[in-house]
């Protein structure tokens, strides 16, 4: 974020199921489509979140699909309370309930709330896939029941202090 000022950042996220610069296990792949992966989220945690963080929004988004410019949204968590420190594996689920009290998902491009894996083209090049926790200068973002994952992340970085990235592949 262009506004963090000369300081170094040491905001840093990392997961034990998804290797940075690497290619994201199956497990963790979409469940159709074409892919048969198990659709499950992976473990997220991070660590040395700024001064002034109120809470957390975590966004997985491919920037590399086809949909004329805007990329797919895999995950979008809102609302994360600024005590979390990670997610565990399979915390992704439709209903939430692997979620702290309070965090909310949003819809992704696959129509439905919570984790959607990686299901890129059959034979295309690998996709890059961006898992960001956002540290925010917010408790809460309001957001209407129905925004997209776009608004959403519109909001959060409109409310970001920092961010943390993890990079990694995937193709079929």
């Amino acid at each position: 974020l262009a506004c963090l000022g000369a300081q170094a950042s040491t905001f840093q996220i990392n997961s034990p199921d998804v290797p940075t610069g690497g290619k994201i296990p199956q497990p963790f792949a979409f469940n159709g489509f074409g892919c048969t992966g198990q659709n499950v989220s992976p473990a997220l945690s991070w660590k040395n979140a700024p001064a002034g963080t109120k809470s957390f929004a975590i966004t997985v988004h491919d920037p590399d699909a086809v949909t004329g410019g805007a990329g797919f949204w895999h995950w979008v968590v809102l609302n994360l309370p600024a005590s979390t420190a990670g997610l565990p594996r399979g915390a992704g689920t439709a209903d939430g309930k692997g979620l702290p009290a309070g965090a909310k998902q949003i819809t992704t491009d696959y129509g439905n709330p919570g984790w959607g894996g990686p299901c890129p083209p059959q034979g295309s090049e690998p996709h890059m896939y961006y898992f960001t926790v956002y540290a925010l200068k917010v408790d809460k973002l309001d957001l209407p029941a129905n925004a997209t994952a776009s608004l959403a992340g519109f909001m959060i970085n409109a409310n970001a202090i920092d961010k943390a990235v993890i990079t990694a592949f995937y193709s079929r």
